[in-house]
C-alpha cells in the first residue's frame, strides 16, 4: 500500500463566515466571504481551497451496452427509472445556469453510454442553439457511432473522447465482455469523416490483459492524427476488485512506451487539463509524430488545479470524482422554472462545489490509504 502523502500546492482558503449551507450534508465547510456569494461578480463555481469549477461534467444515463471489467459487473447493474433521468428540457436548463450564470466555459456530456439515449442528437441540437460557442464534447465507447457521427457533427458536437483498450479482438472481449471492437473501429472512422475532431481515444491498461498493447495502440492513433489518452485504473469499478499494487502506473505506462518511442514533456500548459501530454518521436529522429496523454489520478494526482464539476444522470452534483456526498438538483429543477427558481438552483450547485473536498474525496490524495473509502457508485453511475 502506498502512504507516501503528495504535495497538492493547495492555496489556502479564503476566510469563512460561520453558518451552515443549505441544502447540504451535515458538516459541510460554510461558504467564503460576501465577494464570494452566489450572485456575486465572479463567484462561480468556487471551492474552499481556490479552485474554480468550469468544465461540467454531465451524465446523460447510466445504462451502457459494454460490461467493462474496470468498471461494471458482468450481469449489469440495476438501471435507473427513465423518470429518474433529466429530461432534455432540464439538461438545458442546467447547462443554460452553469454557461450564464456559474462561469462553466466547456461541456462534456457522459454515462453510461450516452449513445443509447434516443434524444441524444435533440439534446445537442437545443444546446448549441442555445450556446453557440460552447465546446461541446462527448465521451463514448463508440458502439453505435457509425450510424449516427453525422448527425451528431449536425446538429453541433464539437469533439469526441471514444475509450478503446485494444485493438485485439480476443483481449476486446475479455476487457469489456463483448464483441464489438469493429464496430467501435468503425465508429471511430465514422466520426473523423464527420470532422469531429479532435478525436481522442481514451484507454485503460489492466496487468496480463492489454499493457503489451500500449505501443501499437500509440502507433495506431499517431498514424491517424488521433490523440491518445492513458488513464490510470482508478478505484471506481463496481466489483470493488481493484487494489492499489494491483493497477498499471503513469511511470509503468510510460516505460512500455519508451521501447518504441521517444516521450519528452510537451512545453505547452497544462491548464487544468487531467492529462499530462508528452511529445512522440521514434528514437532518433527529430520528427514529432504526435502526442500522447497519461491521466494519473492515482500516482500523480492533480487535484490542486481540478477545475471539473459533475452532474449525475438523476441531476445530483458530485463535486469530486471520489465524493460519498451527492446535492440533489433535480428536486428544485422540478419545484419550478421561474428566474427565483433559477437562482435557487444555482445557489445549490455552488453550495455543492464550496464544499468540494481537498482530494480524492478527503482530505489529502491517496486512492488506496487506509483512510479511502470507494465511492458506492461506479464509473458508469456516476459519469465518466
Amino acid at each position: 500500500m502506498n502512504t507516501e502523502r503528495v504535495s497538492l500546492g493547495m492555496p489556502a482558503a479564503p476566510p469563512g463566515a460561520p453558518g451552515t449551507v443549505g441544502g447540504l450534508a451535515d458538516g459541510a465547510a460554510p461558504r467564503p466571504g460576501a465577494a464570494l456569494r452566489p450572485g456575486a461578480p465572479g463567484s462561480g463555481l468556487v471551492d474552499q481551497f481556490g479552485r474554480v469549477a468550469t468544465d461540467m461534467r454531465l451524465s446523460l444515463t447510466d445504462k451502457c451496452n459494454l460490461r467493462c471489467s474496470y468498471c461494471m459487473p458482468a450481469e449489469g447493474l440495476a438501471w435507473l427509472a427513465k423518470a429518474k433521468l433529466l429530461t432534455a428540457a432540464e439538461i438545458v436548463r442546467l447547462v443554460g445556469l452553469g454557461v450564464d450564470r456559474l462561469g462553466v466555459r466547456e461541456l462534456r456530456l457522459t454515462g453510461g453510454e450516452p449513445l443509447v439515449r434516443a434524444d441524444l442528437v435533440e439534446i445537442i441540437a437545443a444546446l448549441r442553439r442555445n450556446h453557440p460557442s460552447l465546446p461541446i464534447s462527448l465521451t463514448t465507447n463508440g458502439v453505435g457511432l457509425a450510424g449516427k457521427a453525422q448527425a451528431l457533427a449536425d446538429a453541433g458536437l464539437s469533439r469526441l473522447n471514444v475509450s478503446m483498450d485494444t485493438l485485439h479482438h480476443d483481449a476486446f472481449l475479455q476487457l469489456t465482455r463483448r464483441p464489438f471492437l469493429d464496430q467501435v473501429l468503425a465508429g471511430i472512422e465514422a466520426a473523423d469523416a464527420a470532422g469531429l475532431r479532435p478525436i481522442k481515444v481514451n484507454a485503460v491498461l489492466l496487468r496480463g490483459v492489454n499493457e503489451g498493447h500500449a505501443a501499437e495502440l500509440l502507433g495506431w492513433c499517431l498514424e491517424r492524427g488521433y490523440e491518445l489518452r492513458f488513464i490510470e485504473q482508478m478505484p471506481l469499478d463496481a466489483d470493488h476488485g481493484w487494489t492499489r499494487d494491483g493497477m498499471i502506473t503513469a511511470a509503468e505506462i510510460r516505460e512500455l512506451l519508451a521501447a518504441s518511442f521517444e516521450l519528452v514533456p510537451d512545453p505547452r500548459a497544462r491548464d487544468g487539463a487531467p492529462a499530462e501530454r508528452f511529445e512522440v518521436r521514434r528514437h532518433g529522429s527529430p520528427t514529432l509524430l504526435g502526442t500522447v496523454g497519461i491521466i494519473a489520478s492515482v500516482t500523480e494526482p492533480f487535484c490542486a488545479d481540478c477545475r471539473r464539476t459533475r452532474i449525475t444522470a438523476e441531476g445530483k452534483v458530485m463535486s469530486c470524482l471520489f465524493s460519498r456526498t451527492e446535492v440533489d438538483l433535480l428536486a428544485l429543477l422540478r419545484a419550478g422554472s421561474s428566474p427565483a427558481d433559477d437562482a435557487a438552483v444555482a445557489e445549490r450547485w455552488q453550495d455543492a462545489m464550496w464544499a468540494k473536498p481537498r482530494a480524492h474525496g478527503m482530505g489529502h490524495p491517496g486512492l488506496g490509504d487506509a483512510d479511502f473509502v470507494q465511492p458506492d457508485r461506479s464509473m458508469s453511475a456516476i459519469g465518466g
